[in-house]
């Protein structure tokens, strides 16, 4: 089922005010229902290369892995095994050049990568670049950090105001490339229509309060280009210390798969 008539997507992406060039990278393609954003590190221009190679090859190993399955056959289980196995060969193809090009050695990347399917999504993350959902005018988190100031949090060693000021920021716990093997965390949720999701790296979410971008989000709702570019402009206003890249995505209306032949018959009568 294509899903550019479902969702629709704006994205935005800067340098920030300090950093001389773009690490981030970002793609988005409501026809397959996938966004892609990763948050590179290293050294000069490696960064770019690690975050790059991860967006890059999981928006066309998702493609090509999508038009292979048939409609409907893609269960929310299917979602999540798609996001892990192409998370882990990009984890391998990233380690493997900087391992074997001084020039990228240790570079790595966040990644946070979500699928629209059957009125659901399926997110999976690497690292501290987050997923959110504006629901009605709630604000969500829906990912959490792997990060030194999340495993602080929940020990209970500082709390999240601390966190907004502490010196700890931008210390990944967990990353793509860094390590021979990663592991993300993949997980479902379900969808309604009238749904914002934004995907952003840490140079909005470190910048910019969870209430600030809720009130942008629901001012700017009926223009999400906008919206998207506001963001980054107030992540600029505040500082701009980091890359900033954002994705939104709204959903339309329902989208559930089409059930096909007797199956999907008996499935609607008794479901």
């Amino acid at each position: 089922m294509k899903l550019n008539t479902v969702l629709e997507v704006a994205s935005a992406t800067h340098p920030g005010r300090v950093r001389s060039h773009n690490e981030d990278s970002i793609a988005a393609d409501a026809e397959i229902g996938l966004a892609v954003l990763a948050d590179g590190m290293g050294g000069y221009n490696a960064g770019e290369v690690a975050s790059g190679i991860a967006v890059a090859m999981i928006t066309a190993e998702m493609k090509k892995a999508l038009a292979d399955i048939k409609a409907g056959a893609l269960d929310g289980n299917g979602a999540e095994r798609l996001l892990g196995k192409h998370a882990v060969k990009a984890n391998a193809a990233i380690y493997h050049a900087a391992q074997n090009q001084t020039q990228y050695s240790g570079m790595g990347t966040t990644l946070v990568a979500a699928l629209w399917h059957d009125n659901r999504m399926a997110v999976g993350h690497i690292g501290d670049s987050r997923l959110y959902r504006l629901r009605g005018d709630i604000l969500e988190q829906i990912t959490r950090d792997h990060s030194l100031l999340q495993e602080q949090i929940d020990n209970g060693m500082i709390t999240r105001e601390q966190a907004r000021f502490s010196q700890n920021k931008n210390l990944v716990t967990r990353a793509v490339g860094i390590d021979p093997e990663v592991d993300a965390e993949v997980h479902t949720y379900p969808v309604q229509a009238g749904d914002i999701y934004l995907l952003c790296s840490d140079g909005l979410s470190d910048m910019v309060t969870d209430e600030d971008i809720q009130h942008t989000l629901s001012s700017l709702q009926a223009n999400l280009p906008l919206a998207a570019e506001h963001l980054v402009q107030q992540a600029n206003d505040n500082g701009g210390r980091d890359n900033i890249s954002v994705i939104l995505v709204r959903v339309l209306k329902d989208f559930p798969t089409q059930q096909a032949g007797l199956l999907g018959k008996l499935k609607s009568w008794f479901g």
